[in-house]
């Protein structure tokens, strides 16, 4: 049996052969943990899609030396996922200083917002974690980072977060593929206008930041509005069954996070991938604990706590501070109740942990059998 051949126009652009992309999956706390590291990268890359570097959470400098370790491992095309937020709160660094104890960020926090991290810890016994917070990441420093993925002359820079288009013509000018993600049509459109070379439409089931449309009203809503940019789906897409519906929607491949994070190279904490596979299609929520955005999470005690705090979010990135000042604790004490992690509801199909590499071969073969066997021999149709 000869190898399966699936190619769109996706393939042609940025020179891959399968048309699947691993989504650029940022840190899950202020932690050094990352949902897209190198290694996932590498393995999506060499297995023939497109792998995409998570870099929220890396100083300016692990930036770089990521980039130059992704071109030691392979030769193969590859994407780097930055935020660009509009806005960035301060978070009290002075010049010259790159990192800031979280307990002393904390402490500027409102009172009620200290209270809520100390009555927990108190009430679980938990351990104090003090972690060094950045302050030279990427998402704070973002003009920065992108300047570092021109000088690098990536194959393909992704706007993670944001309207990238003040980059644009530098990149293209540079050979790079700029690639935006939204969760609505009207974003959609205004993205487009900027000369962005894909875009992903990410629908509301999606895990990490998130929208309020779901995939499928999403993408023939975002194929419209930012034609004749082509379009990426993203959003409840877990094996080939999702990437021949997205294909026949009409785009040009598929964007995946939760599936590639529950494998051997995805970056999470084996808890956390362990919470994917025993997780429902109902298992997950969205909620603004995390960050102060939109956020799709495994269900955990962590959000019962919060809801019942009766608190609302602080502002991105603030948020985090409060997240992480108690994410640490749970991973300390392996309070596993407590742990969520970011995931779609894709998280309900999936139902082991295998290498990144195999991952992706199995949702070609599903998707070609789909278009080629199963949908020709159950499909009756004329024009």
């Amino acid at each position: 049996m000869g190898k399966a051949v699936l190619r769109t126009k996706l393939c042609e652009m940025l020179d891959i052969e399968y048309p699947i992309m691993s989504a650029g999956m940022g840190p899950n706390t202020l932690t050094e943990e990352v949902g897209a590291p190198v290694d996932l990268v590498v393995a999506v890359s060499e297995a023939g899609g497109c792998g995409v570097l998570g870099a929220s959470g890396y100083s300016l400098a692990e930036l770089r030396d990521a980039i130059h370790e992704i071109r030691d491992k392979t030769s193969k095309p590859f994407g780097v996922d930055i935020l660009l937020p509009k806005n960035v709160a301060d978070l009290g660094a002075t010049e010259g200083v790159s990192e800031v104890p979280l307990s002393q960020i904390l402490a500027t926090m409102p009172q009620p917002y200290q209270d809520y991290v100390a009555k927990l810890k108190s009430g679980l016994d938990l351990p104090d974690v003090d972690a060094m917070v950045k302050t030279d990441t990427t998402t704070m420093r973002p003009k920065e980072a992108v300047e570092i993925c021109i000088d690098e002359k990536i194959p393909l820079f992704c706007a993670g977060l944001g309207n990238p288009d003040f980059m644009v013509e530098e990149a293209h000018a540079n050979g790079i593929k700029v690639l935006a993600i939204t969760g609505n049509s009207k974003n959609a459109k205004r993205m487009a206008a900027g000369g962005i070379d894909m875009l992903v439409a990410q629908g509301h089931e999606a895990g990490g930041h998130t929208g309020r449309v779901g995939t499928m009203a999403l993408i023939p809503a975002c194929i419209d509005a930012a034609f004749p940019v082509p379009v990426i789906a993203a959003g409840g897409i877990a094996d080939g069954r999702g990437v021949a519906g997205a294909l026949a929607m009409g785009c040009i491949g598929v964007w995946v996070g939760t599936r590639f994070l529950a494998t051997n190279e995805g970056g999470a904490s084996d808890i956390i991938k362990q919470n994917i596979v025993d997780a429902t299609d109902e298992g997950t929520c969205v909620s603004t604990m995390f960050t102060g955005k939109t956020l799709r999470a495994i269900r955990s005690k962590f959000h019962e706590s919060w809801e019942e705090s009766g608190l609302t979010a602080l502002p991105f990135p603030m948020q985090i501070i409060v997240s992480s000042s108690l994410f640490g604790s749970f991973v300390e004490a392996n309070a596993s109740e407590y742990i969520g992690g970011f995931a779609g509801q894709a998280s309900g199909i999936i139902h082991e942990i295998k290498p990144a590499g195999e991952v992706l071969q199995d949702m070609v073969d599903g998707a070609v059998e789909i278009l080629t066997k199963k949908l020709p021999g159950s499909v009756t149709a004329s024009a």
